[in-house]
């Protein structure tokens, strides 16, 4: 793709995504699914009582700095992954099942590329997903690398960020295959994760996913707005093992809000709701 073409993609992306935003009701995929489950890898060793200190302190300072009270610390992996499926199949899941109160932060499309973000992860080291459109990326795809160097896992969001349920199962096909080439070329590591853009898929699309190597479909519970969450549920609370649903977006999109300021929030109504957050990949 040309740099005329590829900006032209970009723009129409941008107009669609604050037309439309990236997130819808319940599809048919909502409801947890089950998946096999492998063992999780061995945690890093304990620190002395001396080092658990120290980060604490360092940790409640990085807070302070964004207006934040520290979040419960998140509790080790389950040895055994708790998403389960048949064998041979991709499950769709919008939650992780599991009692302990963690919850799940993913961040979608990329056409934000805020330095100030990248800031804000480094000090408060909050375990994140990305789920990446290339169209969204393709001006600085360098931007993600820090934040996967933090340890925070880059997923597949298709080429171009269409409905799947309005493309045929070549096209779909076309779409996460191509994104999984490209982002494993870029950043070094093939997605076992999938997202359809506005949570939109059929069978055509878990059919497609399983072509191309994708493990499961991540869907949502919640999705953080500007200073609110919108939930899916009625009691309008978070639930154990829930996956929110955040966007890279700027000012233009969260009207003069910044990104650091919408995840602030986000944490915000985590944090007063008593959970942790935990990192997806060892849960699925």
């Amino acid at each position: 793709m040309g740099k005329k073409s590829a900006a032209a993609a970009a723009l129409v992306l941008s107009g669609v995504l604050l037309a439309t935003g990236c997130s819808s009701s319940d599809g048919p995929g909502s409801a947890p699914a089950k998946s096999s489950g492998t063992a999780a890898k061995p945690s890093a060793p304990p620190s002395t009582p001396a080092q658990g200190a120290q980060d604490g302190v360092a940790s409640a300072a990085a807070y302070q700095k964004w207006g934040l009270k520290p979040l419960p610390a998140a509790p080790a992996p389950p040895a055994r992954k708790p998403v389960r499926a048949k064998p041979g199949e991709v499950p769709v899941i919008s939650d992780i099942p599991t009692k302990e109160k963690v919850v799940f932060v993913t961040f979608d499309d990329g056409a934000e590329k805020d330095p100030k973000f990248v800031e804000m992860m480094r000090d408060l080291k909050i375990p994140f997903t990305m789920f990446l459109t290339d169209a969204a990326i393709s001006a600085n795809k360098g931007y993600f690398k820090p934040l996967q160097q933090l340890g925070n896992a880059i997923q597949n969001h298709t080429l171009t960020h269409p409905n799947m349920r309005t493309e045929s199962g070549d096209r779909q096909q076309h779409q996460i295959c191509g994104q999984q080439e490209k982002l494993t070329k870029e950043y070094g590591k093939a997605p076992r994760l999938f997202r359809p853009p506005y949570g939109n898929w059929n069978e055509g699309t878990r059919a497609a996913a399983k072509a191309c190597g994708i493990q499961s479909i991540v869907l949502w519970r919640e999705s953080m707005q500007i200073q609110n969450m919108q939930y899916q549920r009625g009691d309008k609370k978070l639930h154990p093992g829930d996956i929110i649903l955040a966007h890279f977006r700027g000012k233009s999109e969260l009207k003069g809000h910044t990104m650091t300021e919408m995840t602030a929030n986000m944490l915000r109504h985590i944090q007063e709701q008593g959970f942790a957050v935990a990192r997806l990949e060892d849960y699925v």
